[in-house]
């Protein structure tokens, strides 16, 4: 397989009532590859996630989502349909146990991209954290020369 220059886009939904959403939008470039059935993708976090310093990893099957973080932010979230997930999140000021309830997981990926869409819950000893939405779109860098041909 072979790993591909692409621009990710990332926008992240988050609320803590049922009003209220803010958003993250972030743009940045990553590797890709695709095998037919596995989309993987590889990106640097910056300030803008407030993650600066950290790798991301993202996996996407038929049936789940598996975003790896290493760096300053350490963390593996498995996003899956109607199953509730733990993970340690472990950044430069201490960890925690978070817990990820997937309410709904909606995928298309083929060899120049593609986008992943994950409604989630996130809780913490129980108590609810927020809401969550991410909307992750891969598009294929165009080449110097697919460029100035218009």
């Amino acid at each position: 397989m072979t790993k591909k220059d692409v621009v990710i886009y990332i926008r992240s939904l988050y609320g803590y009532g049922e009003e209220e959403e803010d958003s993250i939008d972030f743009t940045t470039d990553g590797l890709y590859t695709f095998d037919g059935n596995t989309a993987s993708l590889t990106y640097q976090e910056s300030e803008v996630t407030g993650m600066e310093g950290t790798e991301t990893n993202v996996v996407v099957s038929a049936d789940k989502v598996v975003v790896d973080r290493n760096g300053t932010v350490t963390s593996r979230m498995v996003f899956q349909p109607g199953a509730k997930h733990a993970f340690l999140y472990d950044t430069p000021v201490g960890s925690a146990t978070m817990h990820m309830n997937t309410r709904g997981l909606s995928s298309r990926f083929n060899e120049h991209g593609g986008h992943v869409e994950i409604d989630y819950v996130l809780d913490m000893e129980h108590a609810f954290v927020s809401r969550n939405r991410f909307k992750l779109t891969v598009k294929e860098q165009k080449k110097m020369e697919d460029r100035s041909n218009g």
